[in-house]
């Protein structure tokens, strides 16, 4: 492979250089056009606070939960998108060989064996009405053993730049596989993440109702004794009704979401994926890298890369089948009334030809398969254009998000807390007659809300780790995962 296209060996690279790199010598490609197209990175995101290393490592152990291991675990072995990108890798890696053999000799042999018989005698055979004996007749036993070659010069390189494409076409395939394996890590964290908060919110309303009824309770004898109204108890019937609604609601959302984890892991979804009693505590993000480092870490991209660098090496080999194509044949053959007589050298007959062809009218079909090959080139380019521009889009908006969510999560917990100790100075207050009914509903109302924003706030703020983590670090696409496909692509671009 030329080393200016593998622009994912440059991982120190920044801003320019990282662009650079991409496309420096890449022949197929249109440098000033994907220049155009791609703004150059700065030397840090926006949106970082100032963290400058790259997060490295297994970034599933930095959220501490053995069982969120083991689901992805068990996910990556039995989910059946991940086996079908498999699949996919396996399809274009064969694909890439069957066009690495256009650039070989093709050889071919067949084998013919007969047996025919002679009448020595027609006259007899004649009045023995077309029969005759075995006597009357000759068997003469013929073989033959031939072979052929024929093999195309790749002059002008188009065979090569076709093989490279296919190879491209594998790279990116790989790239695919990787880029699903952790789309789905981090799907099965955030369906693992997302029923651990469905768990949190049916044990909150839970509680709810139990409070609820206890309101009711202490409202039915405050009425039986003539310090309540009518009104209270109502009221109290319809905060426990809408409190017994909310669960079931929180039970429904529990059960699909163990039910969507189920299908992640390939299982039948019974809903019977317990959570976690609680989500992970973050631990402090070490990094976040530079933007140009994800053009050579993220498996999207890399994918995208390898598409625009194969449309290119398409479009230079449909130019060049407008130059001559020279082949080579050559035929050997040998044949005898003996199996032996095949190898017997004065039996051999051979010939070696050489053609010349060049196309001269097709009704224009070569030239706009040509123009056709170009615009495909310039719709990768312009996609790989849009997928750097949306990666750099997920990273900023989930550093962005790192320290406001955070924000969010410590400022919820204060209004959780003051409204949980609000709720019981108004129970205490209620209980003495001090507070009515309306002081108390309120009062319980506000911490169950509350509350849910709180713990809905953990969870988003731990979702979004996942996302930042997939957007500008962890475990991406590194050059040792790219070793085995690499030295295969090299043995036919070196």
């Amino acid at each position: 492979m030329h080393s200016a296209c593998r622009v994912n060996k440059k991982v120190k690279l920044l801003g320019a250089a990282a662009l650079s790199v991409l496309a420096a010598s890449c022949a197929s490609i249109d440098k000033s056009l994907l220049e155009a197209q791609v703004p150059e990175p700065p030397s840090a995101w926006a949106a970082d606070d100032g963290a400058a290393a790259p997060p490295t490592g297994d970034w599933v152990a930095s959220f501490d939960d053995d069982v969120l291991r083991s689901l992805i675990d068990d996910a990556l072995s039995h989910n059946n998108q991940l086996l079908a990108s498999a699949a996919s890798f396996d399809q274009a890696r064969a694909s890439s060989r069957i066009a690495l053999a256009d650039l070989l000799p093709q050889l071919g042999a067949n084998f013919n064996a007969s047996r025919n018989a002679i009448v020595t005698s027609p006259t007899t055979a004649a009045q023995a009405g077309g029969g005759g004996g075995a006597s009357d007749r000759i068997y003469i036993n013929n073989f033959f053993l031939g072979g052929q070659l024929s093999w195309e010069i790749d002059l002008w390189g188009r065979l090569t730049d076709q093989t490279r494409a296919a190879y491209r076409d594998a790279r990116a395939a790989y790239a695919d596989l990787s880029g699903a394996q952790l789309s789905l890590a981090a799907r099965v964290a955030q369906a693992w993440f997302t029923l651990i908060e469905a768990r949190q919110q049916r044990e909150l309303a839970e509680r709810d109702v139990v409070a609820r009824e206890s309101n009711l309770r202490v409202t039915d004898r405050r009425y039986e004794r003539g310090v309540a109204s009518s009104l209270d108890v109502r009221l109290s019937r319809s905060a426990l009704a809408s409190s017994q609604a909310n669960l079931a609601l929180r039970q429904r959302i529990e059960k699909e979401s163990s039910r969507r984890i189920e299908v992640l892991l390939g299982r039948y979804p019974a809903a019977e994926m317990q959570a976690a009693a609680s989500l992970p505590e973050l631990p402090p993000l070490e990094g976040a890298g530079a933007p140009g480092d994800i053009l050579a870490r993220r498996p999207d991209l890399i994918a995208a890369e390898a598409r625009m660098e194969a449309a290119g090496l398409r479009a230079r080999a449909a130019r060049k089948q407008l130059l001559p194509q020279i082949t080579l044949t050559s035929q050997i053959n040998s044949s005898g009334p003996e199996i032996a007589d095949l190898i017997d050298p004065e039996r051999l007959a051979g010939n070696l030809a050489g053609g010349l062809f060049q196309p001269l009218f097709q009704g224009g079909r070569l030239i706009a398969n040509a123009k056709r090959a170009r615009a495909a080139a310039e719709t990768a380019l312009y996609n790989y254009a849009e997928t750097v521009l949306t990666a750099y889009e997920e990273a900023e908006n989930a550093l962005g998000a790192e320290s406001l969510l955070a924000a969010q999560e410590s400022a919820l917990r204060v209004a959780f807390e003051e409204a949980a100790a609000a709720e019981a100075l108004t129970e205490r207050r209620y209980a003495s007659g001090a507070a009515t009914i309306f002081n108390l509903l309120d009062a319980q109302t506000r911490r169950i809300s509350a509350e849910s924003q709180y713990i809905q706030a953990q969870q988003q703020r731990v979702s979004n780790r996942v996302q930042l983590y997939l957007a500008i670090g962890g475990d991406f696409l590194t050059e040792a995962r790219l070793a085995a496909l690499q030295t295969e692509i090299q043995g036919t671009q070196e």
